[in-house]
């Protein structure tokens, strides 16, 4: 008798555990959904830079908002235009600090960016931290959300005079 309620106990206390324990195919879809949004990421910041407007719009939810630097809220088709605006132009940049955070169906992506470029013929540089949200419907990603902190760049260290 005592061996079957320990029996009976084993078995719910595993029972209990099992939905708790990863999956390899929660894993695999972990890693899809990681991979799918490192590839959206970096193909948003180059049409971005190549001022590919349907591509931009492509991977933006419609109800997409962005806080920019200053504390300005923008809706898509603010945003777009204000990447397509003639005025401006942005080189190529890199992030760095990149990191993924999966929620079920939504994805926060960080990262820093030292962005430079032209605007209204006068150089650029923003140097920032952001948070972009992107939000799995329909079983595609799309960007719905963005939060750009801004920051002075790091001053270059100074140098030791020559002996």
């Amino acid at each position: 008798m005592r061996r079957a309620f320990l029996a009976a106990g084993v078995a719910l206390v595993a029972a209990l555990a099992l939905p708790l324990a990863p999956s390899t195919v929660h894993a695999a879809d972990r890693k899809a959904d990681e991979a799918e949004l490192t590839k959206l990421s970096n193909h948003w910041d180059k049409v971005i830079v190549a001022k590919q407007e349907k591509a931009i719009a492509d991977n933006m939810a419609e109800d997409f908002r962005i806080i920019d630097g200053h504390g300005n809220v923008e809706n898509k088709a603010q945003f777009v235009a204000g990447v397509m605006d003639t005025k401006l132009t942005i080189d190529p940049y890199k992030v760095d600090d990149f990191e993924i955070r999966l929620y079920g169906d939504v994805a926060l992506l960080s990262g820093h960016t030292l962005m430079t470029g032209i605007y209204d013929g006068e150089k650029f540089t923003s140097n920032y931290r952001y948070i972009d949200i992107y939000v799995k419907r329909g079983g595609a990603w799309k960007i719905v959300s963005v939060q750009i902190t801004r920051y002075p760049p790091k001053e270059a260290p100074a140098q030791k005079p020559a002996k």
